[in-house]
């Protein structure tokens, strides 16, 4: 495939430095007690053939075959020196090709910015496992470079001098480095445009994507349209994209960050702030009343909250679950935090999501914010006893009472339920997700999850602050629900 690399690079505009070669793999099986003679002859013959590769300017095939060799023993520093070698290459030979080379073999994807930071992966791995080795700074520079981060390579570069001043490498890719930071500190900024914003929300575009149409939105603002519906906003083309399959157009958001840094900064600082409100600040699922120690799973189609889910799991992945009180008809003012703990973007748009419940607040406010609800809220505990009163002795022996009954009452209930998978499931669940009984807040509201109650019922275990009286509660739930009835 690669046959013209060759060429290509004796043109090359880049200034690498050291590639010129790959290291041989020694061929006595040294220290390699834990691996049989067998496996060591596999993998020495798949670096050579990766060598060989390379040294024929079949770039791809050397990366297959020192890819395979890391698979047999990763982490190896000749096969991971090797593979960055062949990566850089690549990247340099794929950001050289010539445009009417493109037009008979077409790059199918490959971009030389993903091989260029495979390349510094593995040059930061050698350098950790060979800290005093010229070669290793050699690599990280010359990937960097390939990254167009040259004051990055430059500091890299400085640090290998200090180990190897003579390195011819090293100080040609110094000059050069210095050269091109010269050559672009002062290159005459570009006018400040709207062709510059956002057509969605008339600001400085951040994290642009680019159509396949050829128009560009900031990706918070496209996906939000596309919530509502798959076309362009701009010119109705039906767009097959998703926020998992989609990126950011680099070179654009590069341009728009050396260019404009301080607008950019001020879009940065908005962004963080809708993906990470703050301690006190929880966007709300309205839904039900969920209570702390559960785990369930949510179908979110709705374009409001699933614009919700984008910036919850771009922060800290946790959200409120709070219902409408039936006795004022708004918002409830307490709530239950909840845990994102795995979401799976759909191709229609929609999250499946698995949460855990975790901690109850207080909501103090809540407004509106682009269709979903916001909260400010206090959190709140159970308020006990002082360590080592006769009060609190008595409510540990409370729980411990509790949870002996609560053990005897699952096993008893899944003898009922034996042949009922769902109830089944929902008791084994509830099992595992047992707290420690050295937390009285968190066990007693795991008692009142065994059993299923209304959602008022739930929404006033919430409100409680009395550990024991939340306790007394579960427990009255498990023996009216063991005898058949429901408290009324």
């Amino acid at each position: 495939m690669l046959s013209e690399a060759a060429a290509t690079s004796s043109t090359s505009t880049l200034s690498l430095e050291g590639l010129d070669d790959v290291e041989d793999f020694p061929w006595e099986n040294e220290g390699e007690s834990s691996m049989s003679w067998e496996r060591y002859s596999h993998l020495y013959d798949l670096v050579q053939m990766g060598n060989k590769a390379f040294r024929e300017n079949r770039l791809d095939e050397a990366i297959n075959c020192y890819s395979r060799a890391n698979n047999v023993k990763p982490g190896d520093p000749v096969i991971l020196s090797n593979r960055c070698v062949a990566y850089i290459k690549f990247g340099e030979y794929l950001k050289n090709r010539p445009p009417s080379v493109s037009e008979y073999r077409p790059l199918s994807g490959l971009d030389p910015t993903t091989h260029a930071g495979l390349a510094l992966k593995d040059a930061e791995k050698v350098m950790s496992m060979r800290t005093n080795s010229v070669t290793s700074y050699i690599l990280k520079a010359n990937a960097l470079i390939l990254l167009e981060k040259y004051d990055l390579a430059r500091d890299v570069i400085y640090s290998g001098l200090q180990i190897d001043p003579l390195s011819n490498p090293l100080l040609n890719l110094e000059r050069s480095t210095t050269s091109n930071i010269n050559g672009r500190r002062n290159p005459g900024k570009p006018l400040r445009t709207d062709d510059f914003d956002c057509t969605l929300c008339l600001k400085l575009l951040y994290e642009p994507i680019t159509t396949p149409c050829g128009h560009s939105f900031c990706r918070s603002c496209l996906f939000q349209s596309m919530d509502r519906s798959n076309r362009c906003p701009l010119c109705r083309t039906v767009l097959f994209i998703s926020p998992r399959t989609c990126t950011i157009s680099v070179t654009l958001n590069n341009i728009i960050q050396k260019n404009f840094p301080e607008e950019y900064a001020e879009r940065k600082s908005e962004h963080e702030s809708l993906t990470n409100p703050g301690v006190d600040l929880l966007p709300l699922f309205v839904m039900d009343v969920t209570l702390p120690c559960q785990k369930f799973q949510l179908n979110i189609f709705e374009p409001r909250y699933r614009l919700m889910v984008r910036r919850i799991m771009e922060g800290n992945r946790r959200m409120g679950m709070v219902i409408i009180d039936s006795a004022t008809g708004s918002i409830a003012d307490y709530a239950c935090e909840v845990e994102i703990t795995d979401c799976e973007p759909l191709p229609d748009g929609r999250f499946f999501l698995e949460v855990e419940s975790r901690r109850r607040c207080h909501i103090l406010r809540n407004w509106d914010q682009d269709g979903y609800r916001v909260a400010e809220v206090e959190w709140v505990q159970d308020i006990y006893p002082p360590e080592g009163t006769r009060e609190r002795n008595d409510l540990q022996e409370m729980i411990n009472r509790a949870a002996a009954y609560a053990r005897q009452w699952m096993r008893r209930a899944q003898e009922v339920a034996h042949g009922d998978r769902i109830r089944l499931a929902e008791l084994f669940k509830a099992e595992g997700m047992m707290p420690s009984t050295q937390d009285p807040e968190r066990f007693s509201f795991w008692l009142t999850t065994l059993t299923n109650r209304r959602p008022s019922e739930r929404l006033e275990l919430l409100r409680i602050r009395d550990t024991q009286e939340r306790l007394r509660r579960g427990l009255l739930y498990m023996k009216a629900e063991e005898q058949g009835c429901r408290l009324q």
